[in-house]
């Protein structure tokens, strides 16, 4: 068993296995992209299946697939069936936009993925084409539906809530989860290059449109997405998203799934899902962090929200033991920090979110 030096249990690994994503979600990544590593850069199927069960045989035993957009990585059953045949795994996730989950969905689950997270943002199809920059709403629900009806469970929806753009929805995502078994939790926007010393005014103009809330951002013209001002003002803290759902669908009880990880979560009256908050900003979850991330290109973290990691490619591929690759875990474990420092303008200046694994 790992644990650091707060006292806290790091039994999680989250595996980005490609820093290319096929959205351009306006918080996340510009229009043209970001530079992306060269595939002679990228961990092999070889090299992760090795990680991973050396962090298993260290008591990791939860793995999340991340990207970028982890279903744009061929034959990614294969490494989910090389992956589960450890003893020591016990849970195998996935953190998807969805868009490619329909055709993908059965050989997944055949080859030993448990569960899905989808990341979504608006259920109004003009809107997505707003966020997303790509693909369609209609194909992320089929992939929905080719999930459950494939056998992934829980399936958790996570909705980045974004004041001005999308928070004039949440009721309509609470509501979702009242018919169907799904599991949505509001994300606080996490500005991951945030810095307090930004003063570039916000701007979202809303207009009514058959009912629904349409919005008009300035882009940052030099990187086209969302600036770091922009997104610090776009904060809504889960009370005040918690306050609008109830006071349209009525009071909500505390309620735990399994497989919970840092969500608050409660319960619509006769609902067959849940709604959870996930509040990195306005209510800090680093004591209850149980987690490290590998990077696509082999790098890992022991947080997301600080620079810092440590290079698992180069040891990998110079014959390095596998006692050597645990005494590298042992080592990031013990530099864990506390907690991350968004109050006091800390600014993460090395990666991007898609770079490091969302």
């Amino acid at each position: 068993m790992l644990r650091d030096s707060f006292g806290r249990v790091i039994d999680y690994l989250r595996v980005s296995v490609t820093d290319r994503c096929n959205f351009r979600c306006i918080y996340c990544m510009p229009e043209e992209g970001y530079p992306v590593a060269p595939k002679d850069e990228l961990l092999t199927f070889e090299e992760i299946v090795r990680i991973v069960h050396i962090a298993a045989d260290l008591g990791m035993s939860k793995i999340r697939l991340t990207g970028g957009e982890p279903l744009v990585r061929r034959d990614l059953p294969n490494l989910i069936e090389r992956i589960a045949s450890h003893p020591g795994i016990e849970d195998i996730s996935l953190t998807t936009n969805a868009h490619l989950l329909q055709q993908l969905a059965r050989p997944l689950r055949d080859a030993g993925l448990h569960r899905v997270n989808i990341s979504l943002d608006t259920l109004d199809p003009d809107k997505f084409l707003q966020i997303a920059r790509r693909g369609s709403l209609s194909k992320v629900l089929e992939g929905i539906e080719a999930a459950k009806e494939s056998g992934l469970s829980p399936i958790k929806i996570n909705c980045v809530l974004m004041k001005g753009v999308n928070d004039d929805e949440v009721a309509d995502f609470a509501r979702w989860t009242v018919r169907e078994e799904l599991h949505v939790r509001f994300i606080e926007v996490m500005p991951i290059r945030w810095n307090l010393d930004e003063t570039e005014p916000f701007e979202s103009l809303s207009a009514l449109h058959g009912g629904r809330g349409l919005f008009q951002l300035r882009i940052q013209k030099d990187e086209g997405m969302l600036s770091d001002a922009q997104m610090r003002r776009m904060v809504i803290p889960f009370t005040a998203a918690k306050e609008a759902i109830e006071k349209e669908l009525g009071p909500m009880t505390p309620h735990q799934i399994p497989t919970n990880g840092p969500a608050h979560t409660y319960k619509l009256n006769h609902a067959l899902g849940t709604v959870g908050f996930i509040s990195q900003v306005s209510w800090d979850l680093c004591e209850r962090c149980n987690r490290l991330r590998l990077t696509a290109d082999g790098q890992l973290r022991p947080c997301l929200m600080a620079d810092g990691e440590v290079d698992l490619r180069t040891p990998l591929r110079t014959g390095s033991s596998d006692e050597d690759i645990r005494a590298i875990f042992e080592h990031v474990v013990a530099h864990k920090p506390e907690r991350h420092y968004l109050a006091e303008g800390q600014k993460v200046q090395g990666r991007t979110m898609s770079q490091i694994g969302g």
